[in-house]
């Protein structure tokens, strides 16, 4: 295809350029963009891509079924709000509101190492970011690799993780990073909760990756609340080590697509108010973890 793919750290992500996904992405561009995307251990970074709102729908639609589409998965109470008014398969994270006092999307969303939608028996696959009005400087995101995390334990530990499972649950965040009256009770029925795997296997690659983070996972199953909390955190300290991590600063009009099934990330808002932020993002809905 007509585009170029750069490295942007060894063995995890790349950079597209000499692309525009706004004129469209016939199947054999997105075969070739998903195939590059797989090829960098599930990050892709695809520069200058002014994107409208639909095209940027359009474009996700080719990864699999979205989230918030009519006749797909809705995503959890708490977050209605941050729904594009018009296109409920796009979630907004902005810091900024509206004449009318409403926000423009979720301001400081996904500032915890996490793993998008986890808490759902069929997680979200990739998560594709469109982002439409940057700070000058901060509003980094923070990705994880956790294959190469999971590659890098030890065989006695690798043994260990292979049956467990753990349970996901959107309370987890709801009780921590949405404060009321935002939190919606019936947040809290267990409607968003999931039990999953603590290794899973991708479903297109084969490798094996973690598949936990602090954001949604709640506990391991069969263990006392403290030996799974210091498993859990043996878990979280080692992938976030500094050799499993990319830094990604954003430039104007950046697409980044992430893969929730070996991925976690992490947002810094390290940017005031003055300095506005916009973002639209997709999802898409994966398969069950196996």
């Amino acid at each position: 295809m007509d585009f170029q793919v750069t490295p942007l750290a060894p063995g995890f992500g790349a950079e597209v350029s000499g692309i525009d996904l706004e004129a469209g992405a016939g199947d054999n561009m997105a075969a070739a963009l998903r195939q590059a995307w797989l090829e960098a251990g599930g990050l892709l970074v695809v520069r200058g891509q002014a994107l409208s709102t639909e095209r940027h729908i359009a474009f996700s639609k080719t990864f699999g079924p979205l989230f918030g589409a009519a006749d797909e998965e809705p995503l959890q109470d708490t977050v209605s709000i941050y729904i594009h008014p018009d296109h409920p398969e796009i979630y907004r994270v902005s810091n900024q509101v509206g004449a009318d006092g409403t926000p423009k999307g979720r301001k400081g969303a996904g500032t915890y190492w996490h793993s998008d939608v986890s808490f759902r028996e069929r997680p979200a696959g990739a998560s594709i970011l469109s982002a439409k009005e940057i700070p000058p400087t901060g509003g980094d995101t923070i990705y994880c690799d956790q294959a190469r995390a999971y590659e890098a334990l030890s065989e006695a530990m690798k043994e260990l993780l292979a049956p467990l499972e753990a349970v996901h649950d959107f309370e987890v965040a709801a009780r921590t990073q949405y404060a009321k009256p935002i939190v919606v009770e019936t947040d809290m029925d267990g409607a968003n909760q999931a039990i999953h795997p603590v290794v899973r296997t991708h479903a297109e690659t084969g490798r094996k990756s973690l598949f936990v983070n602090p954001g949604f996972t709640s506990h391991l199953v069969g263990f006392h609340a403290e030996e799974s909390a210091a498993l859990l955190g043996f878990l979280y300290e080692h992938c976030t080590q500094p050799e499993f991590l990319y830094r990604h600063r954003w430039q104007d009009h950046d697409l980044v697509i992430w893969d929730n099934r070996s991925l976690m990330h992490y947002a810094v808002m390290d940017y005031p108010d003055d300095q506005p932020r916009y973002m639209e993002r997709t999802t898409i809905i994966g398969e069950r973890p196996a």
